[in-house]
């Protein structure tokens, strides 16, 4: 689907993205108040709270943009415009734990605020712009707020706000591009060292093939990672560190595999790769756990079937 640059939008588009941006959060914060009210009451209704206020943005928004441009409000969604987070719609994020609403909320208000003040910056019209600056002030407060339902609910003691913006930003900059590139150069590469090696019971041969992989797909992966978002609105860092984080650890995932194949016995180097391949799977199961709020024995499962039937596939293209 094509998208838009955030540059390349009008004063109009932007007021107009705006006001779906406030319908969406809105919208979110019902469905988590919703959520939680039978277990966490005193949460839920400050999520009811946040959401009126969401509602109070958008009229704000609203008036001054008829006032503005007219009736007509043209619709601008998040993700017809690149660098926006993609965010797991509530209902899949059932039963609700506390902690997990908390980091939703805290990441949703965060990336609306970074959104607000480069709106804020970009506006030319002196009653857009003191609106937008006055938003992205609403909408840290509102970040704030969720940062505190962790510390009341969860924790004896205070956490500082900046330990939290710390580790979000750690595993949107470094954690996500990182597995990203384990997950794929660890299973992408898998068919051909295998094909490879049963194909030509040559650990010399299967070495140079995984090798050449591996690197192919650092490179691939770094450019697509590097090209996908520029960070501004995201807060995911410099485009060109995420590409080569991305770039590394696909590379480091398919080499896994391959360096065994520097042993000239076939049947050893291969028996040593299918347990290296076995240790890296349940590092991606355990990254996915501690960073991504997947339960282990999900992530686990989804990453072995597909890693074995890469696996499986490998062998068998080899060996036909």
């Amino acid at each position: 689907m094509a998208t838009r640059t955030f540059n390349s939008l009008t004063e109009q588009e932007i007021l107009a993205l705006t006001i779906t941006l406030e319908e969406d959060d809105a919208r979110t914060y019902a469905d988590l108040a919703e959520g939680l009210k039978g277990n966490y009451p005193a949460s839920a209704e400050v999520f009811a709270g946040m959401r009126l206020e969401e509602i109070g943005h958008r009229n704000r928004l609203h008036a001054l943009y008829t006032k503005r441009f007219g009736e007509h409000v043209p619709l601008l969604r998040r993700e017809d415009i690149r660098g926006f987070v993609k965010r797991k719609p509530v209902w899949m994020m059932k039963p609700l734990g506390l902690d997990t609403v908390r980091r939703q909320a805290a990441v949703m208000e965060m990336e609306t605020h970074r959104f607000y003040q480069q709106a804020a910056a970009k506006a030319q019209d002196p009653g857009i712009r003191e609106l937008l600056a006055e938003l992205a002030e609403d909408e840290r407060a509102h970040s704030l707020r969720a940062e505190e339902l962790e510390s009341q609910q969860l924790q004896p003691d205070v956490r500082l706000e900046e330990d939290h913006v710390r580790h979000r930003l750690f595993v949107m900059q470094v954690v996500q591009p990182g597995l990203a590139g384990l997950m794929d150069g660890s299973v992408s590469t898998l068919a051909p060292v295998f094909a490879a090696a049963f194909a030509t019971h040559s650990s010399h041969d299967a070495f140079l093939v995984g090798m050449a992989a591996s690197v192919g797909a650092g490179i691939s992966m770094g450019f697509a990672e590097a090209l996908s978002d520029d960070g501004n609105l995201t807060g995911r860092g410099q485009p060109w560190m995420r590409g080569v984080i991305c770039g590394l650890m696909t590379t480091l995932g398919g080499i896994g595999h391959t360096v065994p194949y520097l042993i000239p016995d076939f049947r050893t180097a291969t028996a040593v790769a299918v347990i290296i391949v076995a240790a890296e799977l349940a590092a991606i199961s355990y990254i996915r756990k501690k960073y991504m709020d997947t339960p282990f024995l999900a992530a686990a499962f989804q990453v072995i079937v597909g890693g074995l039937l890469v696996f499986l596939t490998g062998i068998l293209i080899g060996s036909s």
